[in-house]
């Protein structure tokens, strides 16, 4: 390409020369012929002058003035004789021409020539005839073509430059352009094309990079699907497969009853996989006013059905009902199991979950009766990836699933709340997040004082 582009400026510029320098030439090689008649005639006119007085009287003709080499200047009288100067010894065409009154100017293949009479009280006493090679206006000629051809060869070369300058300003921004496709192609989405101060380039450099971006976010949410799903259904698949296998090992159990738990797991399930789909896919998601409070009785529900937590209790306390914020369905869901799962996993007790208002947020707390946690509050919500051994979230045994705080907090503040641990001991984690603004059910419990209290 860059070939192609100082190829086409060079030919652009010699025909722009060629056009302008043909004429260009002509015209000073013209000039240059007038400019010699010209002074031709100005030496006949001098000598014309200077014979004119001695040829009027009579008296011998003075003698011609000097002449550049090669030129002839000569005084014919009224017979064609010659009696002074250089030229032929008779008169010529031109000169006989003259000798009948004419003024003659000639250009020959060699020479030019002017012929001009001497006249008196309308008499012509006699003719000057002056001539001069071509040879010197011809050398004149060829010293100014050959200027103006340099100077046609330097606009050619400044030109070359130039287009050679360009073209690599051009082609840079595009190589990098094509390197940044190229890496784009190869799976590396943070490849990004920088601006080259070319508007026309710039627009591709910006679709580009938009394209990048986008794709990277789109496989940043698939990744995060993929982490994400696999730790939020390890433990419900390990319950659902820890109740049926307790229903085949039982003997007398109702396996009518332990298919319908299954069921009713499977279903949660599907259930928790459409929330991640939905969190994963959907870059700007639509806040609904979600009741909080349905959503706990679920969660509850889930807890008593589970092998490892049925005989925990598990609380709910509500100040206000309906315990209403502006939020995701689906995002709470999955922060509130991952901080359920967290204190089934590392706590010990009742759990109780405290449903309270916080100013212009509702708040839900999560406690349970486990030792306190001694683990750094910035560490537990660093995401770590599955499998890898790391201090228990209150303070025990190993957290082989160091995503579930990283991806509860993400959401929350995804949803435009905050999740933070509150106290050491007894463990809790607080989630805020935005009320409707006025919501005149959230002034109604909070001036009633209503309270409500689940337990199981």
């Amino acid at each position: 390409m860059r070939r192609r582009i100082v190829g086409v400026a060079t030919l652009v510029a010699m025909l722009a020369i060629g056009l302008f320098g043909v004429p260009l030439a002509a015209t000073v090689a013209k000039y240059l012929f007038d400019d010699e008649r010209g002074e031709l005639e100005q030496v006949a006119d001098v000598a014309a002058v200077s014979s004119s007085i001695a040829l009027a009287r009579g008296e011998p003709p003075t003698p011609m003035p000097h002449t550049e080499q090669g030129s002839d200047l000569g005084l014919y009288d009224t017979s064609g004789h010659r009696i002074s100067g250089n030229g032929p010894p008779s008169a010529d065409d031109p000169t006989q021409r003259a000798l009948a009154g004419h003024h003659v100017s000639e250009e020959h293949t060699d020479e030019s020539l002017v012929a001009l009479p001497i006249s008196a009280n309308g008499t012509v006493l006699g003719v000057i005839r002056a001539t001069t090679p071509f040879s010197e206006v011809y050398q004149r000629v060829g010293e100014a073509w050959l200027a103006m051809a340099g100077l046609g060869v330097i606009a050619v070369l400044l030109v070359w430059l130039v287009a050679r300058a360009l073209a690599a300003r051009l082609i840079r921004p595009l190589q990098q352009l094509a390197t940044a496709a190229e890496a784009l192609g190869d799976g590396d989405f943070s490849a990004r094309a920088a601006p080259a101060g070319i508007p026309e380039i710039d627009s591709v450099s910006t679709a580009l990079n938009s394209t990048a971006t986008r794709l990277d976010d789109l496989l940043a949410r698939e990744r995060a699907f993929s982490t994400n799903a696999s730790h939020q259904l390890r433990t419900p698949l390990t319950g659902l497969r820890l109740g049926l296998e307790v229903a085949i090992d039982t003997p007398g159990q109702d396996l009518r009853a332990a298919i319908g738990t299954a069921i009713e797991d499977t279903e949660r399930l599907q259930s928790t996989i459409e929330d991640l789909l939905e969190l994963a896919r959907t870059v700007t998601r639509s806040r609904e006013l979600v009741d909080v409070l349905p959503l706990l009785t679920e969660l509850r529900l889930a807890w008593l059905r589970r092998p490892d937590t049925a005989q925990r209790p598990f609380r709910i306390n509500a100040t206000t009902s309906p315990a209403t914020a502006r939020t995701s369905t689906a995002a709470l869901r999955q922060v509130l199991t991952v901080l359920l799962d967290n204190a089934a996993l590392h706590g010990a007790g009742t759990v109780t979950v405290t449903v309270r208002e916080a100013g212009e947020a509702l708040a839900i707390d999560v406690t349970d009766e486990g030792p306190g946690i001694t683990t750094a509050p910035a560490q537990l919500f660093t995401r770590r990836p599955s499998g890898t051994d790391a201090p228990g979230a209150n303070g025990h045994g190993t957290n082989r699933h160091g995503i579930g705080l990283a991806l509860a907090r993400s959401l929350t503040e995804a949803e435009g709340g905050r999740l933070r641990l509150s106290t050491l001991t007894p463990p809790t984690f607080t989630v805020l997040l935005p009320t409707a603004p006025g919501d005149p059910s959230q002034a109604a419990g909070s001036e009633n004082g209503l309270g409500v209290v689940l337990a199981g």
